[in-house]
């Protein structure tokens, strides 16, 4: 390594957290993964030879909130192999506390739900606890109890979108650089769990696709294709350390990367990918999250010039109230939309709609109505748009920053009529109503990921919350015409 030392990130490594491959836990079951276990201790060489002031491990299993980023608080932590049968292998760290602050300023300044609140249980988690063993183990040989534990600062996931993953780690580094930390980034994380029949989760054909996929985007650092992967793909695969993966990317934002892969195998039906990674100088090509915005810019506006005029009234309706908190007038909508004016036959026509929201292939919001509640459909479609932006309980209200990339699609529902039984559905076709007494939940046709009358039946009972074993349910089925 060169004498002079450069502050901010040094590189990284990518690293799986399968608990067997601790000796002690495994008890001779890790010999069929030699192979991760080789390229994990070259990783974890290759990281204590770049000399970092701070280890940053991102893991999938701390603390996880679906709209806020946690970042451990304390001085430090520490953890065991107890879960796993493994008691005796116990494990601490110190963690950078000012390097935490740095990050929970900037992260408050950029407008990035982050910080340090919510902790309950302040050990270590396994996807930290594994890096850290392969850290010491590289940097001491043998472990010791007296040995000085490393410094660390552990941070989470999240379920908001791989941009503000990637966000954080821009931060991260940043806040390094401010206080001339030379930091390298652990992303904990394995891939897809769905790769064989026999394996503990079982088989999914996304499984080896995203293996492939990821192990083709990480081992060439191509980082810009982290963003190509939609959440119900990444779903469907079982993957866990995607996000982990991302926030790494953003902090070797603007840097050429040298990158390495070194294994990848998944004897037991779970991924096991090992990389490492370099830091170079600055190469402003190398802004993957600028140039995957452009991109996709650029395709929106594509996408937008064929989008017809139920979608562009819910986008104007959309933008209008993010930006001016201000229901869109009927009369002024034409003159929002490209199309120039509302088709008479929104105006003259009543019935449900629902108005979903995407977002980097990630469900934004969907709220709608089962029966006609405004004047015309028109009126249905900028009220339901306000409400799947701003009032779906599960997701925090649209940001004026994410209506660039918002994919919007209108459905128009047709009338519903009782059926017998569930042979009278399908799902490509036809959405369901399930009802019993008060209680009413409706699913629409032909969504990804729900592709049998039984997992959608199942998934209408729950938004209801009508529970598996309640019978005296009745059903509705009824056709859609979608706009997207």
């Amino acid at each position: 390594m060169d004498e002079e030392m450069h502050y901010g990130i040094a590189g990284g490594i990518m690293v799986p957290h399968p608990p067997l491959i601790i000796p002690e836990v495994g008890r001779g079951e890790e010999r069929e993964i030699h192979a991760t276990i080789d390229a994990y201790e070259r990783a974890a060489q290759f990281a204590v030879s770049l000399q970092p002031d701070t280890y940053i491990i991102s893991s999938p299993h701390t603390v996880l909130y679906a709209d806020y980023f946690h970042i451990s608080p304390g001085a430090e932590a520490e953890g065991d192999f107890g879960r796993f049968r493994a008691g005796n292998v116990r494990l601490r760290a110190e963690y950078d506390t000012k390097l935490r602050d740095e990050l929970c300023l900037l992260a408050g300044q950029a407008g990035l739900p982050a910080g340090t609140k919510g902790e309950r249980d302040a050990s270590l988690d396994h996807g930290t606890l594994i890096p850290l063993y392969f850290l010491e183990r590289a940097l001491y040989g043998s472990r010791r109890e007296d040995q000085k534990p490393l410094r660390i600062l552990r941070i989470g996931l999240s379920g908001l979108t791989l941009a503000d993953h990637y966000r954080l780690g821009q931060l991260v580094t940043e806040a390094a650089e401010h206080l001339h930390r030379r930091i390298v980034w652990i992303a904990s994380g394995d891939l897809s769990h769905k790769l064989l029949e026999s394996g503990p989760y079982g088989y999914a054909k996304e499984g080896p696709v995203y293996d492939e996929r990821i192990m083709e985007v990480m081992g060439s650092g191509s980082f810009t294709g982290l963003f190509d992967f939609d959440d119900a793909f990444c779903d469907a695969a079982a993957e866990c350390g995607h996000r982990s993966f991302t926030e790494m990317a953003g902090a070797l934002d603007g840097l050429s990367v040298t990158a390495r892969k070194l294994s990848h195998e998944g004897p037991f039906g779970v991924g096991y990918g090992v990389c490492t990674f370099l830091a170079g100088s600055r190469d402003p090509e190398r802004e993957c999250l600028r140039i995957w915005q452009q991109r996709k810019e650029q395709e929106i506006r594509e996408g937008r010039k064929r989008e017809d005029p139920y979608v562009q009234l819910a986008r104007a309706s959309v933008e209008s109230f993010v930006r001016q908190k201000r229901v869109l007038p009927l009369a002024e909508a034409g003159s929002r939309m490209p199309c120039g004016a509302v088709p008479p036959d929104m105006l003259r026509s009543r019935a449900g709609v629902f108005v979903s929201i995407h977002e980097q292939g990630r469900l934004r919001g969907c709220i709608g109505t089962i029966s006609a509640v405004q004047d015309n459909i028109a009126e249905e479609i900028i009220h339901n748009g306000i409400s799947a932006s701003t009032q779906d309980p599960r997701f925090a209200p649209i940001e004026e920053r994410e209506l660039p990339y918002l994919e919007i699609s209108v459905d128009v529902l047709g009338p519903a009529e009782h059926i017998a039984s569930a042979a009278e559905l399908d799902v490509k076709r036809y959405g369901v109503i399930v009802t019993k007494g008060s209680r009413r939940g409706l699913l629409l046709p032909n969504l990804e990921g729900v592709d049998t009358v039984e997992r959608q039946i199942r998934i209408a009972r729950q938004k209801a919350g009508i529970r598996d074993f309640e019978d005296g349910v009745s059903l509705e089925r009824f056709e859609v015409v979608r706009h997207q």
